[in-house]
């Protein structure tokens, strides 16, 4: 399982580990929306099995963005004097515009992985 999660966040792809799922190597600190490869460079593994294969991915990326607000607010509702305050909704949306780029990455590989074939 721990070996899954580093080969998620260093963008390998799931079934060699040597080819990028992603064109930008780096999945943490990029800006707009990822780019994929269709196939990986290195075994030539095709990553959308079927058209909308990445529609399950917006679930779990919703499920990434809820978890991050709730964690936001109970991390920020000790700087306030109110139990909710107004002023902790813009840090909450700042933490998720700022976290959108990386959790469609990694609801993307996460979806990749919880897909694959383990028999191989």
């Amino acid at each position: 399982m721990a070996h899954a999660i580093i080969h998620i966040l260093n963008n390998d792809c799931p079934h060699c580990l040597e080819g990028k799922v992603f064109k930008e190597k780096n999945i943490f600190l990029q800006i707009g929306f990822p780019k994929m490869n269709d196939y990986c460079p290195n075994c030539n593994f095709k990553f959308e099995k079927e058209p909308g294969y990445f529609f399950g991915a917006m679930y779990v990326n919703y499920g990434l963005t809820v978890a991050q607000g709730i964690a936001t607010y109970c991390m920020a509702h000790y700087f306030f004097e109110n139990n909710f305050d107004l002023r902790i909704i813009p840090i909450i949306a700042f933490v998720i515009v700022a976290m959108a780029s990386f959790n469609i990455r990694f609801s993307r590989l996460l979806w990749i992985y919880m897909f694959k074939n383990y028999s191989i």
